[in-house]
């Protein structure tokens, strides 16, 4: 079965999700979202080192692309809750990040090698 997208055509607008999904701060994001809805400064303490400006860039990004929704409550409070789309793209994402858990033993193997060939 062909897919209608292809994330390997430039012109495709699947591109743009990837490019905004792979950046750095969107993926944690999105992890940060999957078990339940933050507010802005309860994502910015689980996302640790993303400005408040980043943060706030980021937001807007993903809610464009359908990925995060903004729940207004009472005024003054707000939450940031991910999709059904989100919520799939996240749970690829958190199985990424366990997978760069997993093989972190032997990439710092490798970056202590590498330290230790390249004292420069």
């Amino acid at each position: 079965m062909t897919r209608p997208f292809d994330v390997f055509d430039h012109d495709c607008p699947s591109r743009g999700i990837v490019d905004d999904v792979v950046d750095r701060w969107s993926a944690l994001v999105l992890v940060a979202l999957i078990d339940s809805p933050h507010r802005f400064s309860e994502t910015a303490r689980t996302v640790g080192g993303i400005s408040d400006r980043m943060l706030a860039r980021t937001l807007t990004t993903l809610t464009a692309d359908g990925l995060v929704t903004r729940i207004e409550h009472s005024g003054q409070r707000v939450e940031y809750r991910l999709t059904d789309a989100g919520r799939r793209v996240a749970v690829a994402l958190r199985g990424v990040v366990e997978a760069i858990y997993d093989v972190m033993p032997d990439v710092m193997r490798v970056h202590g090698a590498a330290t230790v060939a390249d004292p420069a």
